[in-house]
Formats: C-alpha cells, sequence, structure tokens
C-alpha cells in the first residue's frame, strides 16, 4: 500500500445502524452459531460461514456472486482471492451488523476492498474517515487515493484543503515534493489558491524544482505562467524572480519575464485589466466581506454587497426576498449568515434571520427576547451574543445569547450600562462592548463578559466618548473606531491591551464616520459606509496593523449608514459573490465603467 495515508491513532468510527440493533444482534449470532448458513467464503484458505440473502443484501458484487447464471444452487464454498481474510471478516460483519470499525491501521485496506466488493456503506465511512484526518502533511495523499478509486466528494474535500492551506502545507508536506510537474501545475494555476502574496507561489515553486533540479529546471517557463507575476511587490520580482538563478539561465524566462515588466508597466497607465490573463488575474479570496443592509438616502435598503479584497472590486449579491433593514446586527457562524435585530423605518425587530449562501436560502429562526434596534452582536464559542440596542422605548442594558443547536435564545446577565449604537467583539475567549449611548449621554465606558461566570466586568475607559462606533478584534488587541462624541463624528481610533487594562490612540482615519461596517479581512481591518456628519458615505478604508496606516479602497455601490458587516470564510460557492476572473475589467480612477 505503500506509505501510509495517516500516522497518528484515532478512535475507531462506526457507520450508524439501518436495522435495529436488536434485529442485527440476532442474525449475526445465527452467524457466528453456524445455524441456518448456506454459502462459505474462502479467503486464503480460512472458511466464514454466511448467509446468502444476508449478503447480497449488503452489495451488487455479492447478489451476482450467489445469483448468477454460473452459480450453481448446489455450490457452497465460494473461494475468494486478491483480498485478506481480516478484511473479509470485517465486510461480512457490516453485512450482518450495518456497523464497521475504522482505524488508521486499517482505513486505506478496507477502503480498497469496500471497492472492490461494490459496499458503500464502508466505501462512505472510510471517505468519512479520512476526510477527518485531513491535515497538511496527508492531504495531497488522501487526495490522490480518492482519486484512485472514485470518491469524489472525498477529492473535492482533499483539494479544497490543499488549496486553503497551500502556504502552511508547502513548509511541512514531502507528498508536496513528491508532487508530478502536471499535478503542481494544476495546483497553482487555480483562482481559488488561497495565498494573499504571489511571492509565496514563486517560492514553492522554486522549493519543488530544488528537490529535484537535472529534472525539474525544465518545468520553470510553463509553471512560471501559472504565477500572477504582475500583482508581486515591484522590488521582490526584480530582484528575487527576474535574478533568480534558475529563471536567469532560461530563456523561455526571460520572454516571461519581458512580458510582465510591460504588463506591469501598462496597469500603472492604462486603464483595463484583463483578468483572462493569468499574470494579472487576481486570485479569489478565501475569505469575503459582506455589507449588508443600511440607511440610504430617506429609507433603509435590503442592498448586500460582497468585497472581493483581492480585485478590490464590491459585488451587488442582494437577495430579492430580502427587506430592507438598518441598525441590525449581522454574524456569520457555521455557514450560515444571521441578521439579527433592526429597524425597517417604523417597526423594530426582534426577528433574526439566517442565510444559507450555498444554497440562496434564507429561513426565521427563534426570535430574541427584546426588540433591538442600534444592537450590537459577536460570535463567541459557536454562541451569538446579542446586547443592549433600543426596544423603540427604551435604551437596553439587557444581553441574550443565541443557540443554533436547538434554536433557542436565553438571557445572560444584564451589562452595567445601558447601551445603544456600542459595538461589540470577541477575543481570548471573552465578549467585548464598549461605548454606545444612554439616552442621554455619549459613553467612554467600556465592559468585558465572561461566559465562565456569567458576569460582567467594566474596564479602563476610553479615551473619548464615542457611540455609533466601530469595534473589532485585531491581532491581540481590541479596536475601537471612529463614533460621534456628542459633537463630532470622530476619525480617531483607540486600542485596548487585554493584558494590561490600558488604552493607546491608534492612526486617523482618512474620513470620520459614525455607524460604518467593520471586519477584518485577510489581516487588514477595513470601515466600509457610516455618516460622516454631513451625509452618508459610499467610501472604504483598510487600515494594516505592521504599517498602522490607513489606505482608501473601491467604494461600495451606494452611500449608506447604519449598515453591517461580516467575514464569511471558505464558502465552497465562492465564484458565486466573486468579480468573475475570465472577465475583462474596464477602470476609471477607482470606478468600474464596464465588464465583458
Amino acid at each position: 500500500m505503500g506509505e501510509p495515508l495517516i500516522t497518528h491513532s484515532l478512535h475507531n468510527i462506526h457507520i450508524k445502524r439501518k436495522m435495529s440493533p436488536t434485529s442485527c444482534k440476532i442474525i449475526n449470532q445465527l452467524r457466528l452459531q453456524g445455524k441456518l448458513c448456506d454459502a462459505v467464503i474462502k479467503v486464503n484458505g480460512e472458511e466464514m460461514e454466511v448467509h446468502r440473502n444476508i449478503m447480497c443484501s449488503c452489495s451488487p458484487y455479492f447478489r451476482a456472486l450467489f445469483t448468477s447464471a454460473w452459480s450453481k444452487a448446489e455450490e457452497k464454498v465460494y473461494s475468494i482471492s486478491g483480498v485478506s481474510a481480516d478484511m473479509m471478516q470485517l465486510i461480512i460483519e457490516y453485512a450482518y451488523t450495518r456497523t464497521v470499525p475504522v482505524t488508521v491501521d486499517n482505513v486505506e485496506e478496507l477502503l480498497v476492498a469496500a471497492d472492490r466488493f461494490d459496499v458503500l456503506g464502508i466505501v462512505t465511512a472510510c471517505c468519512d474517515f479520512l476526510e477527518s484526518q485531513l491535515c497538511l502533511e496527508n492531504c495531497i495523499g488522501i487526495k490522490k487515493f480518492a482519486d484512485c478509486y472514485y470518491c469524489p466528494e472525498l477529492t473535492q474535500k482533499a483539494s479544497l484543503f490543499i488549496l486553503h492551506n497551500f502556504e502552511e502545507m508547502t513548509k511541512v508536506s514531502i507528498e508536496f515534493l513528491q508532487l508530478s510537474a502536471l499535478e503542481f501545475e494544476e495546483i497553482i494555476e487555480n483562482d481559488e489558491l488561497n495565498v494573499k502574496k504571489e511571492e509565496v507561489v514563486f517560492e514553492a515553486i522554486i522549493k519543488w524544482i530544488s528537490y529535484d533540479p537535472q529534472d525539474r529546471k525544465k518545468c520553470l517557463p510553463i509553471l512560471l505562467t501559472k504565477v500572477r507575476l504582475s500583482q508581486m511587490n515591484a522590488n521582490y520580482f526584480m530582484n528575487n524572480v527576474k535574478n533568480n538563478d534558475y529563471v536567469k539561465d532560461n530563456e523561455e524566462c526571460k520572454t516571461i519575464i519581458r512580458n510582465t515588466l510591460k504588463i506591469m508597466y501598462e496597469l500603472n497607465i492604462s486603464s483595463y485589466q484583463e483578468f483572462r490573463n493569468l499574470l494579472i488575474r487576481p486570485r479569489i479570496p478565501h475569505a469575503l466581506l459582506f455589507a449588508t443592509g443600511g440607511w440610504s438616502g430617506s429609507s433603509p435598503t435590503n442592498t448586500i454587497e460582497s468585497y472581493d479584497v483581492r480585485a478590490d472590486v464590491w459585488v451587488d449579491i442582494t437577495w430579492e426576498i430580502e427587506c430592507p433593514r438598518a441598525y441590525h446586527g449581522v454574524v456569520y457562524l457555521k455557514g450560515h449568515v444571521y441578521v439579527i435585530g433592526g429597524f425597517d423605518g417604523e417597526n423594530y425587530f426582534n426577528s433574526v434571520k439566517r442565510f444559507n449562501l450555498v444554497e440562496r436560502t434564507q429561513q426565521d429562526v427563534s426570535p430574541m427576547h427584546s426588540k433591538r434596534c442600534y444592537v450590537s452582536v459577536t460570535v463567541l464559542h459557536d454562541f451569538i451574543y446579542a446586547m443592549g440596542g433600543s426596544d423603540g422605548h427604551v435604551r437596553l442594558n439587557t444581553a441574550e445569547r443565541y443557540e443554533p443547536e436547538i434554536n433557542q435564545w436565553t438571557l445572560i446577565s444584564p451589562m452595567h450600562e445601558r447601551r445603544s449604537d456600542a459595538s461589540a467583539t470577541t477575543l481570548h475567549g471573552k465578549v467585548y462592548i464598549c461605548g454606545g449611548f444612554t439616552g442621554n449621554e455619549c459613553l467612554l465606558t467600556a465592559e468585558t463578559y465572561d461566559p465562565e461566570t456569567n458576569q460582567w466586568t467594566l474596564i479602563a475607559p476610553m479615551r473619548n466618548r464615542r457611540t455609533g462606533i466601530g469595534v473589532i478584534a485585531y491581532g491581540e488587541f481590541v479596536y475601537v473606531i471612529g463614533g460621534f462624541d456628542g459633537e463630532n463624528r470622530l476619525s480617531s481610533g483607540e486600542v485596548y491591551n487585554p493584558l494590561n487594562n490600558t488604552w493607546s490612540t491608534t492612526s486617523n482615519m482618512l474620513t470620520p464616520r459614525s455607524n460604518f461596517g467593520i471586519a477584518v479581512v485577510e489581516d487588514l481591518l477595513f470601515v466600509v459606509g457610516g455618516y460622516t456628519g454631513r451625509t452618508t458615505t459610499s467610501s472604504v478604508e483598510c487600515y494594516n496593523e505592521k504599517t498602522k496606516k490607513w489606505c482608501a479602497m473601491h467604494k461600495i455601490g451606494i452611500s449608506r449608514s447604519a449598515l453591517s458587516c461580516c467575514t464569511i470564510p471558505g464558502l465552497s460557492n465562492v465564484k458565486q459573490f466573486v468579480l468573475p476572473r475570465h472577465w475583462v475589467v474596464t477602470i476609471k480612477g477607482s470606478e468600474i465603467i464596464s465588464l465583458h
């Protein structure tokens, strides 16, 4: 079988029974006692008594074996070669009990045997086991194994694991170095390869070639064309790609370098990007930023936009069935987007809608105990927290927690302050909520919730009073951005360090704003839309903690405030929410003029 796919231990897993436990037990006891058996399966000299009808119910192979024209009625012993007695014993036990132990030691041989005898239940169990064991070291081997025995779902899961974890995989995987040139090419040309920098792909190519340079140097030109070279940092391209020894020694590579330099120059002066060209085409991001609802003009909107961070483009993905809503909360949890509370211009909501982005469906789930406009929401340990807000009459200090598994909201301890228009996040197993409005004053207080004790604790106050703010965990800190201090919209920000309970200042945004969306995508902190004090805005900025700088990004489609944002990772249908990579994109300034 070669090298094992999995080298660490794991508990056995079992297929769920389809017959009652009592029936399975009785029939299996008859087999073990040799009663009413009408056939013997012989493997490597070992004989196993069975009931033909039970084995026929297990797989088409045994139905053909026992009922075909060349099977004689009086025949009782059936010799089968090419399989071990241990594997045949497991298959027979499965036929009677509909359970099978799948372990690290037997999974490969068992899947091969189950595939040969067409025992789909065992094949499924083995595939589920292998999927649960996918890791950086074995994902390539599992994909190849799944390809060999036609397990399409496992092949897809393994392929996505490779694409989503490419950078980390190339650092530790021996299987990566043993890929064929064609297999390696198929991986790095894929638009869904999850790399934030194309430098990672180039360095992986060099590492792969260096494993066997004599045979692999000739593959460099075709591999180099799969790298989005024009997306690279110009200095890195000149110093590390153009001057690489393998590249300099290859005439075909020199042509690729010249073409890339021409593209880099043209992108600086031209107004279009032809995504059909692999040297230009940005990768599809692993994580998307969704901006939902808000207040635009004189009324709320139902607009939903998805941000393609690597193409710096917003895509309108509005569901026509979704109702306009503002001052609501949005979170992502276990494959679903939850839209929580809010206001439609007339009604204050306690309702919660859940969207399945793969199936493009929505449903109402259990409502909150209170109507909550200007609500603060966050996710911790697979629970959704909704805090404060206004019910249309008073500002609230109450908080509640939603458990998706039982579709139920539970009240937790109330906060120290009444807070509407605050904002919340989670860090190191605790919920943080900052600022807000009591109905009388803008707050500079902040507090944290510990789910283990069900207690809120006031932390050091912020330096500025802030309502309509953005609060987000970024790195090891809690960032508080913008808002309204009672007189002015703010561009300033503060950073909370939970280790020493202190606040420090951070760089100012380019635009002062309140009631905006906030999220972290690909290690960048984004603020979206909001109210400037004079008007709603469509501007978007991102902050890089490494450079301590804000920069303007592509604008959202409509000016709006009171929107809510969340980050959504790893969608299997991510292509439905990003700019199609085969299009020609015509750009003027920061605006997309045409797509075709």
